[in-house]
């Protein structure tokens, strides 16, 4: 360990950095090496330490390798690294989380009451999996005899696996939340990869997909899409309905919407697959950086703060109105770095502007994907639009997400080398 990393490691002693990044996430990563990567371009690598990750998490995880985990197609440690081996060495690596902001003295408060000053902060924490808010949910989560599990975490998504690959009917239930959620469409793909996986052992198994969302996707023509996709494969369909309690068998939903809003629906199980409702993280919501609802309040075009000029933002915990999924990291990082870069050398915010691009790989079998691709205002931002239809799944598009990304997630996307539809160009702006 160098002399940088154990002087940080504990962070017992009240430092400052130029740059400092809360979250060692995809978002926290990929920022911090992109604006490391331009100053060294523009002006000469900044000294050892000048920038600064605060997070306490001993592991990263490729999270949309969660689907293929719970898909049976892959083990979960293959996407799993120690955090502190993705972090440059010229980067200091301060093994706690924030506890508290404190913006107007350009200080962030870690959880053993150290204080660490800054002169430009990248806010990327990630969001908060609220498994509590479902009764039930977490007792069932951890009974291993329960047929209740799901892919949003590191513990549950082997569960997963083993209860579809068991399962022999008669009745699946998957369910969506109400609410931003990340990757807003895995809660579909893994409803269709189980059913891809009982039809081909020539089960009867029936499955039911229950969202609190209106439609099947956010983009009204993907949804269109997507929802001849779930009644060819004979997929019950419930909108507007939000899970509220597991009891043993028994799922039970708030319907949120139409005429038997208000009502509760019942729906007996014998494998539940349960996404929880997501938010912001306390330490954002509470404080000076969060907006009513408690997102870092950044603009939607230059991911800098609506209200402290050195303070910047991006992904899961961000108020930026677009889905919560890595690809959108790619939109949003050269942004970042670009502006925040232009205020160190400049005293101004750069010209870059985020479009909202975001992006979602919808698994809709084994072997078929369908590549969403949208920015602002749901419009369509295709990047193989003109080669085929991206509204048709493909095995094309299957093998890039299985086999080409979680390769390129670690090896370029993190250490800010990748820009997504743009692969390894990154976007010129003007100062």
């Amino acid at each position: 360990m160098s002399l940088l990393r154990a002087l940080t490691t504990s962070a017992t002693s009240t430092s400052k950095h130029k740059v400092l990044v809360i979250g060692g996430g995809t978002a926290g990563l990929a920022s911090a090496n992109q604006v490391y990567n331009l100053l060294k371009a523009r002006s000469g690598a900044p000294a050892d330490g000048d920038i600064a990750i605060v997070d306490a998490n001993a592991y990263h995880d490729y999270q949309p390798g969660w689907t293929l985990v719970g898909s049976g197609l892959a083990d979960k440690r293959s996407f799993r690294r120690p955090l502190d081996s993705l972090i440059p060495k010229q980067f200091a690596h301060i093994r706690s989380n924030a506890a508290a902001f404190e913006p107007g003295t350009n200080q962030v408060v870690l959880q053993n009451g150290t204080k660490v000053g800054y002169d430009y902060l990248i806010v990327a924490p990630g969001l908060q999996i609220n498994w509590g808010a479902i009764k039930g949910l977490p007792e069932a989560l951890a009974d291993p005899g329960s047929n209740v599990a799901s892919i949003y975490s590191y513990e549950t998504v082997d569960k997963m696996w083993s209860l579809i690959d068991k399962f022999h009917g008669p009745e699946a239930v998957f369910t969506q939340p109400f609410g931003p959620v990340k990757c807003a469409g895995a809660p579909q793909k893994i409803a269709y990869m189980a059913d891809w996986y009982w039809k081909d052992k020539g089960r009867g198994v029936h499955s039911t997909f229950v969202t609190g969302m209106p439609t099947m996707f956010s983009q009204p023509m993907y949804a269109s899409k997507l929802n001849v996709i779930r009644q060819e494969k004979g997929i019950a369909g419930h909108f507007n309905t939000n899970l509220i309690e597991v009891r043993g068998d028994t799922a039970v939903f708030d319907v949120l919407e139409g005429e038997n809003k208000g009502t509760k629906l019942e729906l007996p199980f014998g494998m539940l697959h349960a996404v929880p409702p997501m938010g912001p993280l306390d330490v954002v919501k509470k404080s000076p950086l969060a907006d009513s609802v408690g997102w870092t309040d950044v603009d939607e075009g230059s991911l800098q703060h609506r209200k402290f000029a050195n303070v910047f933002g991006l992904g899961d915990a961000s108020s930026l109105p677009t889905s919560k999924t890595a690809a959108a990291i790619t939109g949003q990082a050269p942004v970042l770095a670009h502006n925040l870069v232009s205020l160190i050398e400049t005293g101004q915010v750069g010209k870059a502007r985020y479009d909202g691009y975001t992006s979602c790989p919808l698994f809709t079998g084994r072997g078929s994907l369908l590549l969403a691709e949208f920015k602002y205002n749901t419009d369509l931002a295709e990047t193989f639009s003109a080669f085929t239809n991206q509204s048709v799944p493909n095995r094309a598009f299957y093998h890039l997400t299985k086999d080409v990304f979680p390769r390129v997630y670690f090896s370029d996307l993190i250490k800010g080398t990748w820009f997504g539809s743009r692969a390894f160009f990154p976007p010129q702006y003007e100062l």
